[in-house]
């Protein structure tokens, strides 16, 4: 962990929330209290953000200055929102392919689905608030600078931002170890969001419950499972396959999503109009 990837001590945390630095998490010692850490607490509060309590030797293990029991850990990237790049992808008239990481918590795994993700042609990566790798500079180097380049949706709950992306007309395609569905049969040529999950838990049955597809990749040795990053990659080129096959260019999005409002009666008038308004 490198020095310039937290902040410590209360008003030097404070300054850096006012200034508009992107704040990945904020550790406080579990009996902090005070006039000053309150104002601390009514800051992370007006700008949504949670902070964790932990024991002070957890902050000591970070840092053996004087922190005053408070450590920010700052993003090396901006954050955007879902809600904000999904109508932008259909209004440029982009065919989207997402990429949602579900418990994804080792750096070097995220960087590199980053940077496979990037030359892959993704919009944009989606992982949870909580419980997801943090965007430092350790994952900027793993990504080989991909994640500058490429737009991170940070989203209180992945639970809503799976049925949002399902409500905009996206097919939710899940990599699981569980499914008897050969990863090539899913269709990757419309709208698609590809979901990943750790690999020592997979993918959380909540989102599971959500997916349109389970897919799994065949293994033929004595080793179960890849790498989720490599697993990622598979996914990620079997869909640009596909879509380089069917030639199918970002402008015929918008055809696509318009006759995808009356050619899928299974989706209520509801998901209709939300798909209609991201138009």
């Amino acid at each position: 962990m490198e020095a310039n990837d937290y902040i410590f001590g209360i008003r030097a945390v404070m300054e850096a929330i006012e200034s508009g630095k992107q704040i990945d998490k904020v550790l406080v010692r579990n009996d902090l209290n005070g006039q000053l850490a309150g104002e601390l607490f009514n800051l992370l509060r007006a700008n949504d953000i949670r902070p964790q309590r932990v024991p002070e030797q957890k902050l000591n293990r970070i840092t053996r200055k004087n922190h005053q029991g408070v450590i920010a850990f700052v993003s090396a990237v901006n954050y955007y929102s879902l809600r904000q790049v999904v109508p932008t992808l259909f209004e440029d008239g982009i065919l989207p392919m997402l990429v949602v990481l579900d418990g994804i918590t080792d750096v070097r795994n995220f960087g590199a689905i980053a940077r496979t993700a990037e030359c892959c042609g993704v919009n944009a990566i989606v992982i949870p608030e909580r419980g997801s790798a943090g965007v430092n500079a350790d994952a900027v180097k793993t990504s080989a600078g991909a994640l500058l380049h490429l737009p991170v949706c940070r989203e209180r709950s992945l639970k809503e931002s799976v049925e949002y992306l399902k409500l905009s007309g996206y097919t939710i395609v899940a990599a699981s170890e569980k499914a008897d569905i050969n990863y090539t049969k899913a269709d990757f040529t419309g709208p698609v969001a590809i979901v990943m999950g750790a690999e020592d838990v997979g993918i959380s049955p909540e989102i599971l419950r959500l997916c349109d597809t389970m897919v799994s990749i065949p293994m033929f040795g004595h080793i179960g499972s890849l790498n989720v990053s490599v697993a990622a990659g598979v996914m990620l080129y079997e869909a640009v396959r596909q879509r380089l096959e069917s030639d199918i260019s970002g402008r015929q999005c918008w055809l696509f999503v318009k006759n995808s409002l009356n050619l899928q009666p299974n989706k209520s008038a509801h998901q209709r109009q939300i798909y209609a308004n991201n138009i």
